[in-house]
Parts: C-alpha cells; structure tokens; sequence
C-alpha cells in the first residue's frame, strides 16, 4: 500500500536516506463551468512549445536550497521529525527583498507530516544558492494548515532573481509541468511530467486538509519540498509537498500546494506573520446519486453533514449533524444530517466545495447555507470564526 511521504528532508551525510518528500510557449488558458459543476480548463498554444531547458535557466537561480536545524548542536544531519536534528528541502525567492516561500513543514517540527505534536520553528535556517553562496535566513511566518511558510534573508550583496507567481486558479490534466528542487541533496535538479490530476486534497500539518492540491508524475523526492511547480510560461503554479510511496521515494504520484493556495498564505504573512482561515465547524461528505436515493434524500448531490463541532459557528446557527448510521456500496455513511447545497447561491456539488467555498471568506463574514433538513428545504445564516489553532495531529 502506497504511503503519503513529505518531501522535506533529505539527508545531508554521505549516506543518503529517503526520510520524507520534504519561460516555455505562449500560453492561453481559457476556463468555463460545465453543466455537471465540474470546471474545464482548456490550454491553447500560440506557435509556442514546452521547453524544460528554457525554463530551468529562466527560474533555476531564483530556486534555493534550505537547511533547517532542530536543536543547538546541528550534528544529526536527517530532517524535522523523530528526533532528527537538522533537515534539508527546497524554496524560492518571490521578490528582492530576501522574501523566499518553502513548505512549512520544511522550517518546523511536528504536526501530522512531521511525527505529531503542534509544529515549531528550526533554531536556524540557512539558505543556499545556486551559486553556492549560503546565508542565513529569519522564519517571518507559517501556515501550518496550508504547509506555507515565508522565510527572509538579508537581500545586501546577493542576486537575487525572484520566480513569478502564476495568476492562474485552473489547471488541466496533461498540461505538460517542470520541477526544480534538491532531491537527496542534489541541489538545482530539473524534472519534467504532466499535470495528472487536480482537485485532489492532501494532507497537511494539522487535521485540516489541503484542498485544490496538483498531482503530478514529474519526479518529485526527498529534498523536494519547498520547490516550485512550473507551468510553461516558468511560473509557479504549486509548491513541491508530498507524494504517495510505499518506498519513501519517487512513484510517479506527487502533490503540489496550488498557487492560490500560496497566494492567499503569502499576502497574510507578509503583513503578519499569521493566516487566518474563516471556520464552519463541521464535517461532512459527498452525496452522489445512488447514496442520495439510498438515503431518500431529494438532491443528487452536496455535501452530507456527519458532525458539527460543539461550539462552532455551525453549532451556534442550529447546523443539525448524524442521528444515525448506515452501510451502502461497502461505505459507512452517518445519516441524518443536514444536507448543505449551496452557499451564498453557489452550488455544491460534493464535500470539497463546501471547504473551498468557506475558504473563500474570512472570519467574521456572515454566509447564507441552502440546506436539506428532513426532506425539507431551509437556509441558515451562520457568522463564521476563525480555524482553531489548537487542532494539530
């Protein structure tokens, strides 16, 4: 059975151990909403082509290499989780004042991907570039939920190249995709595949998933993490994360955080140091056809309340969770709950949009749920809080 690894640490000795995942064409995306609620992206190409050599000198030398150490001695060289003391993954440079965006769990310890426990910062981070020169560098912030964080170093006498953000928020299913990252060390490594799949939701540091993650089959491995995912145009549709193996190493199986995802981390963090996540307090999952009729719920789709967290802004506005339990097509289902299909009059279809459509406020925001509650239909009003931060696996 395949195992999620992070692609964070790699080995700094002689012997390398897989421990974790730790400028192309002219390109036009055009977006458009099918009748099913799914989102079709159509990539269109303008006498350009895929070009992994232009696009590794383009944005290789904004690409960095981050060694994190975890106590004061700094001798264990095996990164960020199970008592190693000192770790190694990627980043890149997003500005000329020093700004460099990596994963989260590249610069801490703990949380779901790192051996539990709520995540703290590295004692030290140093940065190293292409050219081999290797600075210090200050942790300005993290999003454990969203395995952000933005690290700074001291821009005087360093070229710096920054790597562009992409503006995209749609990507398609074969849209050819570059990374560059350190792999076991091996700094300003290149590799090339597709996009395999999107929507995905992967795990992060904390019991919040990650939602709208990139799969991809461009070779993604320990050292990894923290590097960019490159669209044809060299810009940075997702961060290196995770990937799915039973070895530790590459399968063919990796995960990127999407861009927006970045974006929304990045914005926060460069103002505070902090992310806010606006919080329903609920969870649920996807209703389809055959479960809703199974249930005798009139909608094909939306997404099935099993649990409403006490206290929550969802307990508070009356969100009815499970009364009961039930088996269909060998899945266990908790039924009797609220059935929610819409927000603020955006449909949804499953689980995820429930989560993606919260995620697109923020705390303190009133949102409008179009709900199914024992056959009937009813909208409830609910004042959304912010993610607790007491929720670390």
């Amino acid at each position: 059975m395949n195992k999620l690894w992070v692609a964070g640490a790699a080995a700094l000795s002689t012997a390398l151990i897989a421990a974790g995942c730790g400028g192309g064409g002219d390109t036009t995306v055009t977006e458009s909403n099918t009748p099913g609620g799914a989102q079709q992206v159509v990539i269109q190409s303008s006498g350009g082509s895929f070009n992994p050599a232009q696009i590794y000198k383009d944005v290789s030398p904004g690409v960095v290499t981050i060694i994190s150490v975890f106590d004061s001695s700094g001798t264990a060289i095996l990164g960020g989780s199970g008592g190693n003391s000192a770790g190694q993954g990627s980043g890149f440079v997003v500005d000329k004042d020093g700004d460099i965006v990596t994963n989260a769990h590249v610069v801490t310890s703990g949380g779901r991907l790192n051996g539990g426990g709520s995540p703290h910062e590295a004692k030290q981070v140093f940065v190293e570039f292409g050219d081999r020169d290797r600075v210090p560098a200050e942790i300005v912030g993290f999003d454990a939920d969203a395995d952000v964080a933005l690290i700074k170093v001291d821009p005087d006498g360093i070229d710096l190249e920054p790597v562009a953000l992409s503006s995209r928020s749609a990507f398609a299913v074969g849209e050819p995709v570059a990374a560059i990252g350190s792999p076991f060390g091996e700094t300003q490594s290149l590799s090339v595949g597709v996009i395999s799949a999107v929507n995905r939701t992967v795990e992060g540091l904390t019991n919040f998933g990650i939602d709208n993650a990139i799969q991809t089959d461009a070779s993604i491995n320990p050292g990894n993490s923290g590097g960019p995912l490159l669209d044809a145009e060299g810009e940075v549709i997702g961060i290196n994360e995770q990937i799915a193996s039973s070895s530790g190493s590459n399968s063919g199986v990796g995960f990127a955080i999407p861009v927006t995802s970045v974006r929304y981390s990045l914005d926060q963090l460069r103002s505070g140091g902090k992310v806010e996540y606006a919080f329903l307090g609920v969870t649920s999952e996807s209703l389809y056809p055959q479960l809703a009729d199974h249930l005798g719920i009139d909608t094909d789709s939306g997404a099935l309340i099993s649990d409403v967290v006490s206290g929550s802004p969802a307990d508070k506005a009356g969100l009815k969770g499970s009364t009961g339990e039930s088996t269909f097509q060998l899945q266990h289902v908790k039924t009797g709950g609220d059935v929610v299909i819409a927000v603020d009059g955006k449909p949804v279809f499953q689980n995820n949009d429930l989560s993606e459509l919260i995620a697109l406020h923020k705390p303190g925001d009133t949102v409008k749920l179009d709900v199914i509650r024992d056959g009937q239909h009813a909208t409830v009003d609910v004042t959304l809080g912010s993610r607790p931060a007491d929720v670390q696996g």
